[in-house]
């Protein structure tokens, strides 16, 4: 029994020095055009989400879903986030689709992820993606409004949608 256990551990520390070397020696592609293999992208997603979700137990959105918080939150998105994320005219830009792995258009598909765990990745970003850290650049609140914007991108008001007419967006909206 203890030879068939120095076995496995052995062949692990061979298979993991093997992926090492190969990957230290470029066989392995990093490209951003390339598509992600299953175990990477599997393996990237089940990480991400376990970080995020160890790092939001208690956060609550403070700020209810009022006209004027959506609004604001728009505002800010609008500035900072869709020309990545996308606009009602624009849900799915080639530019978003540079991104390894690819930015999703919040106008085509809503984020599926709660408030808190929206509020911690705009907050700390994600590393190796486009996605920045916008704690140095926005204020708790103001991550907050976009998050509940976000979470309300579905049921807009006219009033709200107005602030992607053309005009207003075309001011620049970059991530």
């Amino acid at each position: 029994m203890r030879t068939f256990v120095l076995g496995v551990i052995l062949t692990l520390v061979l298979l993991f020095g093997a992926v090492y070397e190969g990957a230290r020696l470029g066989y392995i592609y990093l490209g951003a055009d390339g598509k992600p293999s299953f175990a990477e992208s599997r393996l990237a997603m089940s990480v991400l989400d376990a970080s995020v979700n160890r790092n939001i137990p208690g956060l609550v959105n403070p700020y209810s879903p009022t006209e004027e918080n959506v609004a604001e939150g728009a505002n800010i998105y609008l500035a900072h986030c869709a020309g990545c994320h996308g606009v009602p005219a624009n849900p799915d830009s080639v530019f978003a689709r540079s991104f390894y792995p690819p930015v999703p258009g919040f106008f085509k598909a809503p984020p599926d992820m709660s408030e808190p765990q929206n509020f911690y990745i705009v907050k700390h970003g994600i590393r190796w993606t486009g996605m920045p850290a916008f704690g140095g650049t926005l204020t708790d609140p103001q991550i907050w409004q976009t998050v509940t914007f976000l979470s309300h991108i579905t049921n807009l008001s006219p009033a709200t949608r107005k602030i992607f007419d053309y005009p207003a967006a075309s001011s620049g909206a970059a991530h």
